[in-house]
């Protein structure tokens, strides 16, 4: 009797050599960790965002948002997107009401088949 080994149809897995695995693999990833670089100190000039020289810059200045992040993506779907941003409303009835109405049609198309 093996202690950890589970037998299957195909081969088997044992508990203790993956637990030993799985340290072998922890520790190589601390060793790694705690090879990195000397230099930092937290709390000085290496902390602080660095964009174009400008060392210092307000967190005002510093968003980038969300129609920056996607601007490509959203350029490229304008004409799928326009259509969707006139039908948006904001009221959770309305998308009750749409979720209902897919639900029920795939309920209909599932029913037929």
């Amino acid at each position: 009797m093996n202690i950890g080994l589970l037998e299957t149809g195909s081969g088997h897995w044992n508990a203790l050599i993956w637990f030993i695995a799985v340290l072998i693999i922890g520790a190589g990833v601390i060793y790694l960790r705690n090879e990195g670089e000397e230099k930092y100190k937290k709390g000085t000039n290496q902390t602080k965002p660095f964009l174009s020289g400008n060392p210092e810059i307000s967190k005002e200045d510093s968003h980038v948002g969300a129609s920056h992040i996607y601007w490509g993506f959203t350029e490229a779907l304008k004409n799928y997107y326009e259509p969707l941003v006139k039908m948006h409303t904001g009221s959770i009835n309305d998308y009750s009401g749409w979720i209902i109405l897919i639900m029920a049609i795939i309920f209909i198309i599932v029913g037929v088949s």
